[in-house]
């Protein structure tokens, strides 16, 4: 197989090569990749997940890249299915126009918009005016014959051009988690900055570097997110792009995030109070130290030998163990855990990821209802997010005797009560 990735040797933000390894989860299958029949033989490359710390910004990275045209081209995943997102985004679009009020002929972008769901929840408030950008063959083309306007490409200073010349500039730009997946955000950055209105505004939503810390979220590591935000890293790199950090706010998705609002420098809105006090938040919590993000690894290490033990135990006494999600984050549990060897299959909702096979350890994903016909004795919750909404639809497993594992924010086994 060819290489599929590449390695950078300075900051993602700043361009400092001081950097400093701080979280070495060693090397992992691509998520998404999960395989068939037909082609469970072929060679899987793993790539290193490795977490390193700017000591120059005190940003926080991976630094080996996998090629976007490999991870992205054949994404299934539709926003729109996801009820708990939609609603998100309808709560977004809300607060960004409360924020930024703006006429209903105004331009509104959305970077990496999918299947268009958060352009449809401006659409649904009387904003006609949208325009989405997203790489995704498939789903560009599910958007346009949902009535989203979606242009098929990777966004850039040419596709920025070309839209300022054909629409005009944008009123308000948002972009859901582009800034963790994209690797040259300089570049990107440039190309919102050109077709931005002089008095338009960016916001961009991105998982929170404080609550990876914080809660040992390995689950948001994976090859997609390159980067794990922090509100000062952020701020001094809008600053040196002349933009300016205006408005943060922090929210519970994928386990903790934080929503940025930005503008042209020199505009007429003031930088309110979230910003600074994010800053102090983020100060007394240390972030901007490598060793805070260094006693993550340490918890994460604990968590490993527990369940790894537990596991083992499991295994050893004859026991059938499951897991539970076959989702990006699943295959990083696995990689880094060490347990997919143990795991005698996956379950998940998803019709389309049915009879296929998880990247490196190659488990067979099967439907939910087969813990109930296979009765495994345990079943490890690897869609870590939706733990809690998982154990309460299937208290039927719980009650025939079945238990569950789950992981965050310690290891816990759920079982009937005696």
């Amino acid at each position: 197989m060819k290489n599929i990735s590449i390695r950078r040797n300075t900051c993602r933000l700043c361009n400092s090569g001081d950097l400093e390894l701080v979280v070495p989860l060693g090397n992992s299958p691509v998520s998404e990749k999960y395989l068939t029949k037909s082609n469970i033989n072929e060679e899987q490359v793993k790539v290193p997940l490795d977490l390193y710390f700017c000591n120059h910004c005190s940003h926080v990275q991976l630094l080996d890249i996998v090629d976007p045209e490999f991870l992205w081209s054949d994404l299934t995943f539709q926003t729109s299915h996801n009820p708990k997102l939609v609603e998100h985004f309808h709560d977004v679009a809300n607060r960004i126009l409360a924020f930024s009020p703006i006429e209903k002929k105004d331009l509104i972008i959305d970077i990496g918009s999918n299947d268009g769901t958060l352009l449809q929840c401006f659409k649904d408030e009387g904003y006609g005016n949208i325009l989405g950008i997203d790489p995704s063959k498939e789903i560009s083309s599910v958007a346009n014959s949902n009535g989203v306007p979606t242009i098929n490409d990777f966004f850039n200073k040419k596709i920025s051009s070309n839209i300022l010349k054909d629409h005009g500039p944008a009123k308000i730009i948002t972009a859901n988690n582009v800034y963790a997946h994209i690797d040259d955000l300089t570049s990107i950055t440039e190309a919102i900055k050109n077709v931005l209105h002089d008095d338009g505004i960016f916001v961009f939503e991105v998982s929170y570097l404080l609550d990876v810390v914080q809660k040992s979220l390995i689950g948001t590591i994976f090859h997609e997110h390159l980067s794990y935000h922090s509100v000062k890293a952020m701020k001094k790199f809008l600053n040196n792009q002349d933009l300016e950090l205006i408005h943060v706010e922090r929210g519970p998705e994928q386990g903790g995030s934080i929503i940025g609002y930005a503008q042209h420098k020199s505009r007429k809105r003031e930088v309110d109070n979230s910003v600074n006090r994010m800053l102090d938040l983020e100060r007394e919590a240390k972030l901007d130290q490598p060793g805070t993000i260094k006693k993550m690894y340490k918890k994460l290490e604990k968590v490993k030998y527990e369940l790894k033990s537990l596991i083992g135990n499991y295994c050893q006494d004859g026991k059938v163990v499951a897991g539970f999600g076959a989702a990006r984050a699943g295959t990083t549990l696995l990689s880094y855990f060490e347990i997919g060897g143990q795991l005698d299959f996956l379950v998940d909702d998803n019709e389309s990821k049915h009879y296929k096979f998880s990247p490196g350890d190659k488990i067979e994903v099967l439907p939910t209802s087969e813990i109930y016909n296979k009765k495994p004795d345990y079943v490890l919750i690897l869609a870590w997010l939706h733990a809690d909404k998982i154990i309460e639809q299937h208290r039927k497993f719980i009650e025939g005797n079945g238990s569950f594992i789950r992981v965050f924010p310690t290891v816990e086994v759920i079982s009937k009560s005696v």
